[in-house]
Formats: C-alpha cells, structure tokens, sequence
C-alpha cells in the first residue's frame, strides 16, 4: 500500500520533480565547470539544449495566440451574457488590470534584478531615445498591422536618424533629425495579432451558424496547441539543466544570482499578497458591503485544491461545488462564470508576467519607457487570458511577454528555477479571483436573477457548459 502511495504521488507530481531535480543538477553542474575557465564559445556550446527549449517556446508563440484568443472571444455568446454576462467581463478585465499594475508596483519599488551589484549591459539598438509620445504612437501603429502576415515576424518601431556633416573647419559634426522616423524591427507583432484575434472572435460570436465552421477549426486549433504545449513542457527539466548552468558559469559572483532569485521570489509572493488578500476582498467589500473573511472560510477547500493541483481547469469541480454549497450563489451564475473564468480570469498569472519582465529587464540594466510599460501591461492582461488552465503553461506566456517588450529570453531559466511554487500561488489568486468575481456579480446582478424567467435560467446554464 505504501508503495502503491508513493508510486501515485509520483506520478500525479511527476513535473514538478523533474523539475527541481532539473534545476539541482543545473545549479551543481554550473558550479563544477565554474572551475575549467570555459571559454565563451564553450559556454554558449553548453547551453545549447537549453536555447533549443527556448526555440521552441518562441515557436509556439504565433499559434497560442491566435487560437486562444479567437476560440475564447468567439465562445462568448451574447444571448447567454446580457447585463449579467458585461458585469462579469467588465470584472475580469479590471482585476486583471489592476494585477499587472500591481505587478510593476511592486517590481518598481523591490527591483529584485537590480538586488546584486553586477547588471548585464544590453544595448538598445537606437541612436538616441524617442519621446514618450513617439513611443505611444507607435503603440497605436502596432495595434493597427498594415500586414497581418508581416506582423508575424516584424513590428512598427521609429528611429531618430542620426547624420555627420562637417563644419567649416573640417572638423566632423553628429547631428540627429527631430523628426522619427517611421521603421521596422525584427520581432512578432504581438499586440497587432491580439487585437486582430479579439475582434476576428468577436465576430464570429455575433454570426450565429453561420460562423460555426470557423468556431470548430479553431477550437479544435486550440486544443491542439495545447496539447502540443502539455508535451513540450515537459522538456522545460532538461533545458533548464544547461541554461542554468550556462548562467551559473557567467556570473561573476554566485552570490549574485541567489540574491537575484531570492529578491524576485520575494517580489512574486508580495505582489500576489497585495492582491489576493488587499485588491481583490477590498472589492468585495466595497460591492457588497459584507465580511470577505467569512467568503475565505467557504471557498478554503478549492483554494487547497488549487495550490495542490496548479490547475485553475482540475479546480473547477471543487470551486463550484463550494460557491454553490457553501456560499448558496445561484447556479446560473456560478455555471456562467466559473468555466469562463477558469479559462479567462487569470490575475495570478497577469501580475506574475510583468514582474518577471520588470525582473529581467532590471538584471540588463534596461530602463522600460511608457510606451513599453503600456505595451507590458497590454499584452499580460491578453495573454493570461490566453492562458491555458494547466499547470506550468504560463512559461509560454512569459515568453510572449518577453517577445512583446524585446526583452531577451535566455535569463527565463532564472524565473524557472522556482516556477514550481510560484505556480501554484499564482493559480490560488486565479481561483480566488474567479469566486470574488462570482459574488460580486451576483450581487450587483440580484435584480436580474430576481425576474428571469424559467426559460431564460435553462438557456444561461446550458449555454455555460453545465457539468
């Protein structure tokens, strides 16, 4: 029976020790070549398998994108939301919102990359910085791709233009134009593909049957992608292996990178503080005038379950079960929500992808402008709802972040070493935020559910996916 036991409880953790066995073996064999003098050209030979992962991350980008995004909006029918289905889109949009800027509050003032006196230079390819307004614009121009298929591997970004001319003595003079000019650099287009993908499913929400055929090819895309995501992620233990030795072997001091990762765990866990146990009962409070630590006790055991599990999709029976019994909320409600939310409503995830881009741009030393911040902010909140339900599969949305910024994606290895743990915090605030949003819109929503009629309640549980 023992045997039986621990058999079972290796299988159903089995990643998650793979994973910390990948990164004691990574960490003890960056420390025993530290000691060969590796040349640079050994060194990037070493973390070869690592970057392959990375490659393959970067490669999934594209069609995680789109198929997430068009199957999740093209989904959401109008005549199962009404004034119940915007309040609970208007939730979701704002808590997850307010998670990314909690994020880079708390990245802004910790610094977790800037915790060690070594910081990596990186430069930033342009001859001089443009203006924050120049920035914003061409936010605007990669919202708006002039080539859908050009925004698939390049995007808009404005160059001031720097020229030499000589004055009368011969001496050779630097003189930049004030105008920008308008340019391209290598890159995905990720907040151009977002928009696209929002509004593409959107429409096909509104054509009934007739958008039905594209509604399968995608959804069938989807699943597809993330399968392919479930089997790819368990490749992550090797190349984590010889990433993490590559960066053990490059640091100057090893005290610098577990200050670094102490100091970004530290920001991670503070960060989901705040907005589990602040923002998120601080808007139930304010929405329903009623005590959040008695709406704690009752949603405990999916909370467990979600820190357990690390899986928002594996949680959504438990989750149910406790809004529906414990907390009585009305089934059209919770059969509404709570399968949308377990999908869409990822604030755990938002606020952990712009601490780790803010962690990474901090260790190479890059000041983020604010159009790089909007950029940020923008495509955490698409992407965590992009997101898949399953465990680890915010790594790939990491990387769509990273991408979106330009930020490099080679110190991902550092933000992998805890990813275990942090992804179960991250999927406890997601949880979380799925049942606070249940009873704030039921509340705001009690007139509603007061005068529907029986046939309306059938149609809105049975268009919600009832288990």
């Amino acid at each position: 029976m023992k045997r039986s036991k621990i058999w079972d409880f290796t299988k159903k953790h089995a990643f998650v020790i793979l994973t910390m066995i990948g990164v004691g073996i990574g960490l003890g064999l960056g420390f025993v070549l530290r000691h060969l003098n590796m040349s640079p050209r050994e060194i990037q030979y070493l973390t070869f398998p690592g970057e392959l992962l990375l490659r393959i991350l970067q490669m999934l980008v594209l069609p995680l994108i789109i198929s997430s995004l068009i199957s999740g909006m093209a989904n959401t029918d109008p005549r199962a939301y009404g004034k119940i289905g915007f309040r609970a889109f208007a939730y979701y949009m704002v808590t997850t919102v307010v998670a990314v800027f909690t994020g880079i509050v708390v990245a802004v003032l910790i610094q977790p990359g800037k915790s060690s006196k070594h910081t990596l230079e990186t430069s930033s390819g342009e001859a001089e910085p443009l203006k924050s307004l120049d920035a914003f614009l061409d936010l605007i121009r990669n919202m708006l791709p002039l080539n859908l298929v050009e925004a698939c591997f390049r995007k808009v970004r404005s160059y001031i233009t720097v020229y030499s001319s000589n004055d009368s003595s011969g001496i050779k003079l630097n003189a930049s134009a004030d105008i920008p000019m308008p340019g391209t650099a290598d890159g995905i287009n990720v907040l151009g593909l977002l928009v696209y993908s929002i509004a593409f499913g959107l429409i096909l929400s509104s054509m009934g049957p007739q958008g039905e055929p594209l509604k399968d090819f995608f959804d069938c895309l989807n699943k597809a992608v993330m399968r392919l995501v479930s089997i790819v992620i368990w490749y992550s233990p090797v190349g984590i292996i010889f990433l993490l030795a590559g960066q053990v072997v490059k640091m100057a001091n090893t005290l610098d990178i577990g200050r670094e990762i102490a100091m970004y765990v530290l920001c991670v866990i503070t960060g989901m503080a705040v907005h589990s146990f602040l923002t998120l009962p601080l808007i139930y409070f304010i929405v329903t005038r009623k005590n959040p630590i008695r709406f704690f006790r009752g949603i405990l055991q999916a909370l467990v379950t979600a820190f357990g599990t690390s899986s928002s999709s594996a949680t959504l029976p438990v989750t149910v079960y406790c809004m529906e019994k414990n907390h009585n909320m009305d089934r059209r409600v919770t059969r509404l929500m709570l399968p949308i939310g377990a999908t869409v409503n990822m604030d755990g995830s938002a606020l952990y992808e712009a601490i780790a881009a803010f962690f990474i741009a901090q260790r190479h030393n890059i000041d983020l402008s604010a159009g790089q911040i909007i950029v940020l902010s923008c495509v955490a909140t698409a992407a965590s709802i992009g997101a898949a339900g399953i465990p680890s599969a915010g790594l790939v949305t990491v990387v769509i972040v990273l991408s979106a910024v330009g930020l490099p994606t080679e110190d991902i290895s550092l933000v992998l070493i805890f990813d275990w743990f942090l992804d179960r915090l991250r999927t406890v605030a997601n949880v979380l935020g799925d049942c606070i949003g249940v009873g704030v819109v039921q509340h705001l929503s009690r007139h509603e559910l007061e005068t529907s009629s029986p046939a309306e309640k059938d149609l809105v549980v049975e268009m919600a996916h009832p288990f």
